[in-house]
């Protein structure tokens, strides 16, 4: 199964499991308007397919403890393969970077960094900068409240990419 090879009630069983989480059988059927059976067996077909990468928690971190979220922009000096896998590699093993993404653009990374303070920040910057990788130059933004962060409207994407 491929990404076109999916129908609407597929997206439908996404949605609604993007939407909220680990459902049971009938919550599912219910929500996607199928029987249950049927909306099963697609719900273990797309989870086999590799659709489904796994379910997780909205925890509200803000109540659990106090931290310091930093968005931190970065461009490597040389932009080798070899240069960005060996950056890559490094952030993964990293606890406090919570997200990577490689751009295309004036900066080569932006990371997601979550750490108990700004003195804590720090010390993983010098580390990160200690560890030779190749930083030519970094940005860093202090997080000071969200006002957004949800999950893209799947069914949305799906019929806007079929056109």
């Amino acid at each position: 199964m491929d990404k076109f090879s999916l129908d609407a009630t597929d997206i439908r069983i996404l949605s609604a499991v993007q939407k909220h989480g680990q459902l049971s059988k009938t919550k599912l059927a219910e929500i996607v308007n199928l029987s249950p059976t049927p909306c099963w067996a697609r719900l273990t077909r797309l989870k086999t397919a590799g659709f489904i990468r796994g379910y997780h928690a909205d925890i509200a971190l803000d109540r659990v403890c106090d931290f310091t979220q930093v968005i931190v922009t970065v461009s490597l000096a040389h932009h080798r393969k070899s240069d960005f896998d060996r950056f890559e590699v490094h952030i993964r093993k990293l606890d406090e970077f919570t997200e990577c993404i490689a751009t295309g653009g004036g900066m080569d990374y932006v990371l997601k960094v979550f750490t108990p303070s700004l003195a804590a920040f720090q010390d993983v910057m010098d580390g990160l900068l200690a560890a030779e990788l190749g930083i030519d130059r970094y940005m860093t933004y202090i997080v000071t409240r969200h006002v957004k962060s949800t999950q893209p409207n799947l069914p949305g994407l799906a019929t806007r990419s079929r056109k």
